[in-house]
């Protein structure tokens, strides 16, 4: 049943196939099973590289199914119609464009199955391309947000400064109204006199302003660390929104780049193991030497031809012979005297009818 199903496979003419020798069966159910086996692997490899894709485990096996029934199709029918003509280069040349389709196949197929294989070095590779994102786009949004940041951290800073200076100049006055009242400067006159109380005024004059300010730009400071964290929100929440899109960079094509990113001996051994399994039906068919199966295909395919042939020919013979019976039937009945007579009359009249007609439309015109 198996070698059946396996010869099914091979897309050979089973009726002919099975009144040939075992090994003959045997040969042919090897070339059918590797159809067979290719189209799995097929099957396979696409249903992984579209679970990638949908995440969908039902819909990766269904589009599987239909790629895996469309490469067994296709070998089938490219090892069925490569025959057997006793010249190795004229059945490489009916095969050169399967071999090429091959190396096609063999490459869409090995590449699911080798990310697959390598999955953890893989994900090794889009690990450190994330991270790298990462820091990126922060360091992107950083830039929509850190020279706002820093302005306002500078008017900040602007501010505070403003306070030192008017502190500085505030605790000079004071040191100067009170080396005033001890005599040790100024007017060298200990007491608090005119000199002492005018320094006095001015330092309490200073001393409020100092206040008022302080009050002032506590508002200011506390209005611009607001916006400050108001920004500092707006990025955080930026980058939240930004780093999903980022862990879920590990697509089908962001893992064949990964892949391409590793030593490329492996995957391409194991890109020749899949194109070796897709040439193998092919390569059978050709290195094997001209069997029975292969007589009796050419036998029945020229008996075809030869009747096909020969029914062509008797329709010419036959065409040629008609077309000669009646130029000779026509040339006895055109020397005939009676036929003659009687094809005279009637050209006499017709000729009498289209004299009359002229003249009747010749009258009317008049």
């Amino acid at each position: 049943m198996l070698k059946q199903f396996f010869i099914l496979c091979s897309g050979s003419d089973s009726d002919i196939l099975k009144n040939c020798s075992i090994g003959e069966q045997n040969k042919y159910a090897g070339i059918g099973a590797t159809v067979f086996f290719t189209a799995v692997m097929a099957f396979i490899a696409a249903s992984y590289a579209l679970y990638t894709v949908f995440d969908n485990l039902y819909a990766a096996i269904a589009f599987g199914f239909i790629w895996g029934l469309l490469i067994f199709n296709l070998d089938r029918f490219i090892v069925s119609t490569i025959k057997k003509r006793g010249s190795f280069i004229d059945e490489f040349i009916q095969a050169t464009p399967r071999l090429i389709l091959a190396v096609i196949i063999a490459v869409v197929i090995s590449k699911p199955l080798e990310l697959k294989i390598f999955q953890k070095e893989i994900d090794q590779v889009l690990l450190e391309e994330k991270n790298a994102m990462t820091l990126d786009n922060k360091e992107q949004i950083a830039l929509q947000y850190n020279p706002k940041i820093e302005a306002l951290k500078g008017d900040i800073t602007t501010i505070e400064n403003t306070i030192a200076s008017k502190e500085a100049e505030v605790n000079a006055l004071y040191d100067t109204y009170i080396s005033e009242a001890e005599g040790t400067a100024g007017t060298q006159l200990l007491g608090k006199g005119p000199v002492y109380k005018e320094k006095r005024d001015k330092h309490d004059a200073a001393l409020a302003e100092l206040q008022l300010l302080k009050s002032e730009s506590k508002s200011k400071i506390a209005s611009i660390e607001n916006e400050i964290a108001l920004l500092q929100s707006d990025y955080k929440t930026n980058v939240e929104i930004s780093q999903p899109i980022i862990n879920n960079f590990d697509g089908l094509m962001a893992r064949v780049n990964a892949l391409g990113k590793l030593p490329w001996l492996p995957s391409f051994f194991i890109f020749l193991l899949f194109l070796a399994i897709e040439t193998s039906p092919i390569f059978a068919k050709l290195l094997s030497p001209k069997g029975e199966y292969d007589y009796k295909l050419e036998d029945a395919d020229t008996a075809v031809k030869t009747w096909v042939e020969q029914k062509v020919n008797e329709r010419k013979v036959l065409l040629q012979t008609d077309m000669a019976i009646n130029n000779k039937i026509y040339t006895d009945i055109a020397e005939e005297d009676e036929l003659y007579q009687y094809k005279r009359k009637k050209a006499r009249e017709l000729m009498q009818l289209q004299a009359d007609a002229f003249f009747n439309h010749q009258k009317n015109a008049l």
